[in-house]
């Protein structure tokens, strides 16, 4: 997932001075690793994506034009939910259009009560906005809706995603529920079901940590399942420290929602994490695996002290949490242009095709088909953007590529409140930093008297100088790669078989297309042997200033 600051004030808050563990931002990994890891477009491995938060106030929306008997509906459509939709203005632009669909079910069960307030309902999607109500409140309770599903529907979970916010100003919990299925026709009955309500609050464990030692470090843990804790600390470049970690469960069954991690102090300070870090990706007999990445300048041997946080499950309460609905999108169709296009991403290219947009007044989706299997053949243009009529809309993310087309994307662009839309508006597609991807380059590197001792040669690389450093750690060869030429994309996974069978070099790093950084390192365990030819599976180069523009309308 993403991705530890001001614990009890529920929000994410990059620029406030940390004095506690950020369990917000735990929260939020988890609920993201949760509902779609698919989203993501990963180089080397999965990571989850940090969704930064805040609150502001939420204050409903009085309308003295609106007739007294219709006053209670249109106060619950017409409503700010405040930060719950920073990332969704879309929907909020359409709830100031008076265009939500009033719910107002609720069910109560020990104590708590979830209530499903409004829906969005369109060519695009399904939002269902819903308030939890829980009773007396701690500052330190973390309460969330599990396994919130809709069922009957063609769509999978994949397409599905859930997340709550604590609303200080009322007392209760707002949460946000998309679907990728809409209605085939203006209105459908649905069902929208939640496996559990649950509470959890963060726990710690002090990890007497060595962070100049780069041998693997054991720590008993005991607790929630947990049963000990590998950490390596890595040194991947001289500004930059990765902690490598595996979690060994008594419990599998705690896995499901522990998601232990790691986080220093200096002193009450908690130092901040660097991006790429990742969690929850399974081990080779069940373990649970997570990396750390931290400035090596604000590690002090002796001085920084290291904690295993997890979440304790405080309570859950099961079903039945079960709705029947009439969801319609009829009041949508006005304000919806459907339109096949079937036009190049870039002039010449074959492989990646805008085939369709899908406008509504929440949001524009591109669908985008690419020819190819797997990471050899992908969307070439990392960063989006559509322009409409002067304005700009960035793609909030890949959503994930769907299960019955996998050679299908789709670009999510919202629509910010006062935008208008017609068949006339000028429309274009903006596609900037541009990975290709190499698979053309056969031969070997050959790693001479492999030893503990680390040692480097350069190799060129598509005309790149490609540093490979090598060396053993126990029983294990490590394999880093990287170039200080920031065109070079970086080495996607190494391996020492000619056909790509095994042995296969398993990635330790986590590097995203991208993002800068072509560094990676490969481990081969139980390594016999000093000299290994090592192949790449393939690479990648950067072109951070290509752009291509593709007119979609008129």
């Amino acid at each position: 997932m993403k991705q530890l600051e001001d614990v009890l004030k529920r929000q994410l808050n990059e620029d406030q001075a940390i004095t506690y563990p950020d369990f917000d931002d735990m929260w939020t990994r988890i609920e993201q690793a949760e509902s779609n890891s698919s989203r993501l477009q990963a180089g080397r491995a999965f990571a989850i994506p940090r969704r930064p938060r805040s609150w502001s106030k939420i204050a409903a929306v009085v309308s003295l034009s609106v007739l007294v008997a219709a006053a209670p509906v249109y106060a619950a459509i017409h409503y700010d939910w405040g930060n719950l939709l920073r990332s969704n203005e879309g929907i909020q632009a359409a709830l100031d259009q008076n265009l939500g669909q009033h719910l107002g079910q609720s069910i109560t069960k020990d104590g708590v009560t979830l209530t499903l307030q409004t829906a969005i309902v369109d060519e695009n999607r399904t939002v269902i906005l819903y308030s939890l109500d829980v009773g007396k409140h701690r500052e330190t309770d973390f309460w969330n809706v599990k396994g919130m599903t809709l069922k009957g529907t063609n769509s999978s979970k994949e397409g599905e995603y859930n997340y709550v916010q604590w609303d200080e100003e009322k007392q209760r919990y707002n949460g946000y529920f998309e679907s990728d299925w809409t209605p085939g026709q203006d209105t459908a009955k649905i069902i929208l079901t939640a496996d559990a309500i649950d509470l959890k609050t963060v726990q710690s464990k002090e990890l007497p940590l060595n962070p100049a030692s780069p041998e693997v470090q054991s720590f008993n843990i005991g607790r929630e399942g947990m049963r000990k804790i590998d950490v390596q600390p890595l040194v991947q470049s001289k500004d930059k420290l990765l902690l490598l970690g595996e979690v060994t469960f008594d419990d599998p069954l705690t896995k499901a929602w522990v998601y232990p991690q790691i986080a220093a102090y200096n002193g009450t300070t908690m130092v901040k994490e660097l991006p790429g870090g990742t969690f929850g990706e399974p081990g080779d007999h069940g373990e649970y695996k997570l990396k750390h990445f931290l400035k090596a300048d604000e590690i002090t041997p002796g001085q920084t002290r290291f904690k295993l946080q997890y979440w304790k499950q405080e309570r859950s309460i099961p079903g039945p949490w079960f709705f029947e609905l009439e969801l319609s999108k009829k009041q949508m169709e006005s304000g919806t242009i459907i339109k096949k296009l079937d036009v190049p991403v870039e002039p010449g290219d074959t492989s990646n095709t805008i085939e369709k947009m899908v406008i509504t007044p929440t949001q524009i989706r591109l669908s985008i088909r690419y020819k190819g299997n797997g990471d050899q053949e992908q969307m070439p243009y990392k960063k989006s953007f559509l322009l409409v009529d002067g304005r700009t809309l960035k793609s909030g993310f890949y959503y994930g590529y769907s299960t019955e087309d996998p050679n299908l994307i789709t670009l999510r662009f919202e629509r910010p409140a006062g935008l208008l839309v017609d068949e006339g508006t000028p429309i274009t597609f903006v596609g900037k930093y541009k990975v290709t991807i190499h698979t053309d380059d056969k031969a070997p590197t050959l790693l001479k008297n492999i030893s503990t001792e680390k040692q480097t040669l350069i190799r060129d690389v598509g005309g790149y100088p490609v540093e490979w450093t090598y060396y053993m750690q126990g029983k294990d060869l490590y394999i880093e790669t990287g170039s200080d030429d920031p065109h070079f994309g970086g080495i996607n996974q190494t391996n020492m078989g000619e056909k790509y069978n095994d042995p296969l070099g398993k990635p330790v790093t986590t590097n995203f297309r991208e993002d800068g950084n072509n560094k990676a390192i490969d481990v081969y365990k139980n390594f016999k042997g000093t000299e290994a030819s090592v192949y790449m599976y393939f690479y990648t180069t950067d072109d951070p200033d290509k752009e291509t523009r593709v007119q979609l309308q008129p």
